[in-house]
């Protein structure tokens, strides 16, 4: 007898075989080697079949909903309809007085709500003989409901795989975003991935990165769209937008309308979705995304990835920022390293050796170039050796007011012009009077000042001469009568008035007798409590040293030793501070001769 097979459906899956392929059906045998005809008869009473027609399905044979039904159908592997277990790819097979209709004919049935789909589809065993099963109604079949929750299990891993997919995508995405933010060395090549992984994480067809400069202008060669060729026209009619017109509006929100309604206009029927790209609480550019696809649904999910890669991307502008800065403050640095470089090389790099005293001097500015000057120039410099030595020195000590590069510019203009005066041989005060009138007009346009100590000494009678234009005082150490005085003489700074006048004052030094040259840094060095070291301070300091003894290196190292334990030794000097120590060297003196 032909062996037919019939295609059922559990759960709305396709069935097991096909029923136009005689060869696919096979018998339906018990694995444990009980008939299927000796089960007990099923609970569901059998409707008459009376009025049915011919090939119908005998009483309780409803198998599948509106499906044809063969005798000798197949079954799921498993899946016994008397609650036994049977083959792969069994088969039931048709018992004459069981119900079986004339083969080849087939009965529809009514739809089961029930029925639950089968993902795959089993093959049929080869025919074998076997007793006929009476076939019951569905209700009475046990194999509906387990297939059902097996398939809402697989639903369910199917849902939480895909879900595990777009997230490890979008995981994936962001990570390859982060990376090339810490990585790159070319804003343009990360801002070229933004929009492309903008359109990626929430599935839109494009996106395009509206960017500006720190103040407010478009910056131009950094707007990038995605898909290039969909947002050519709309990047080109961005950049026709005047800066002026942008900085016109009135805050970020003006340039927010201004916009997002051209982007609207631009990209067309799309649907458009805006964020603000912040950096430091200020907008640094604006990220749009855009799909005219049916279906572009927005989650809150996308709304937050969309978020994060326009932080993102602020971090990276600001991050090109600091880094453009970085750049700028080296090139600085490079150009007051060199200008430290050759202010140290106009300063005396040694003392020069004056015949009958001792001399030290240092000078420690605030920042790498200062505006302190200090200068020892022969009268006579092409005199050599010992009437070199012996020859008339002007000792001079300056200040520039302010510090930085713009004092360390004066100090060298002002140093040349007074090289020149000092070889008129003129007297301090005349010195002091030609300066001021020579650097009038440079310092005028500067609006700085210049307070200058100008002083000459002749080493063969130790007369000091000396003009002061508003410098601080220097000290002398009386050594003879163990005192401090302070040397000063009229006058204003240079620069102040083109025709100022300047007083002349001298002294005769003696031996043992000390003075100390110094500016302004150096009494108005602030301490830990705020308090500044001041000229007494300094005094007490330069008495202390000159009553000890010491040479001029040694005063000078104990000075500064002195205003660096008052300063901090791990703070620096607000100001420039330099300072001079000339001291006289102490005669010799020799026993008398003895007479005859």
């Amino acid at each position: 007898m032909d062996i037919l097979g019939r295609r059922c459906r559990l759960g709305g899956l396709p069935g097991l075989a096909n029923p136009t392929n005689p060869g696919n059906a096979a018998t339906f045998r018990v694995l444990r080697g009980r008939s299927l005809g000796s089960q007990p008869p099923h609970r569901s009473p059998a409707p008459s079949t009376a009025a049915s027609p011919a090939g119908a399905l005998p009483a309780g044979g409803a198998l599948a909903a509106g499906e044809p039904v063969h005798a000798g159908g197949t079954v799921p592997a498993g899946i016994d309809p008397a609650g036994e277990t049977v083959g792969a790819g069994s088969a039931v097979a048709a018992e004459p007085g069981q119900g079986g209709g004339p083969v080849g004919e087939s009965a529809s049935l009514p739809p089961d709500p029930g029925a639950t789909k089968l993902d795959a589809v089993v093959p049929a065993a080869a025919a074998e003989p076997g007793p006929a099963v009476p076939v019951g109604n569905e209700s009475s079949l046990p194999f509906p409901a387990s297939a059902q929750g097996l398939s809402a299990a697989a639903s369910v891993r199917q849902l939480l795989d895909s879900l595990n997919r777009e997230q490890r995508r979008n995981q994936e995405l962001l990570a390859s975003l982060a990376f090339a933010l810490r990585s790159f060395t070319n804003l343009s090549r990360f801002l070229e991935l933004v929009p492309v992984v903008a359109s990626r994480l929430v599935e839109a067809e494009g996106a395009v990165l509206v960017v500006f400069h720190p103040d407010g202008r478009l910056w131009r060669e950094q707007l990038q769209g995605s898909p290039g060729e969909g947002c050519a026209e709309a990047l080109r009619q961005l950049a026709a937008l005047s800066d002026s017109q942008l900085q016109a509006q009135p805050g970020d929100q003006g340039v927010v309308a201004l916009l997002d309604p051209l982007l609207h206009r631009l990209l067309g029927p799309a649907r458009v979705i805006a964020t603000s790209v912040v950096a430091r609480s200020h907008m640094r550019g604006r990220l749009y995304v855009f799909s005219a696809r049916r279906g572009f649904s927005w989650s809150e999910v996308h709304r937050r990835h969309f978020q994060l890669v326009a932080d993102l991307t602020g971090v990276a502008l600001e991050n090109e920022l600091l880094q453009e800065d970085m750049r700028r403050h080296e090139r600085i640095d490079r150009q007051l390293s060199i200008g430290g470089e050759i202010q140290a090389q106009l300063l005396p790099d040694h003392c020069p050796t004056i015949e009958g005293v001792d001399l030290a001097a240092r000078c420690r500015p605030a920042f790498q170039v200062g505006g302190d000057y200090y200068d020892f120039i022969p009268t006579r410099p092409q005199a050599i050796g010992r009437r070199r030595e012996r020859g008339r020195w002007a000792l001079v000590m300056g200040d520039v007011m302010g510090k930085g590069v713009p004092a360390g510019l004066l100090m060298t203009l002002l140093r040349g012009m007074l090289r020149a005066e000092v070889l008129s041989g003129l007297p301090p005060d005349r010195i002091l009077h030609d300066l001021n009138q020579l650097a009038q007009e440079d310092l005028a346009h500067s609006h700085r000042f210049v307070t200058l100590f100008y002083s000459d000494y002749d080493p063969r009678s130790r007369l000091l001469r000396y003009a002061n234009a508003a410098h601080n005082p220097p000290l002398i150490w009386r050594c003879q009568a163990g005192s401090v005085e302070r040397l000063d003489a009229p006058g204003l700074l240079i620069g102040l008035q083109s025709e100022a006048e300047y007083g002349c004052g001298q002294k005769v030094l003696e031996p043992g007798d000390a003075l100390l040259y110094y500016t302004d840094g150096v009494t108005e060095a602030t301490g830990l409590g705020g308090e500044r070291f001041d000229e007494e301070r300094l005094v007490g300091a330069f008495q202390a040293a000159a009553r000890a003894g010491l040479g001029a290196q040694g005063i000078l190292d104990q000075l500064f030793a002195r205003l660096d334990r008052f300063v901090g030794t791990d703070r620096q000097l607000e100001d420039d501070a330099s300072m001079v120590v000339l001291k006289v060297r102490e005669e010799v003196m020799l026993p008398p001769l003895p007479i005859g």
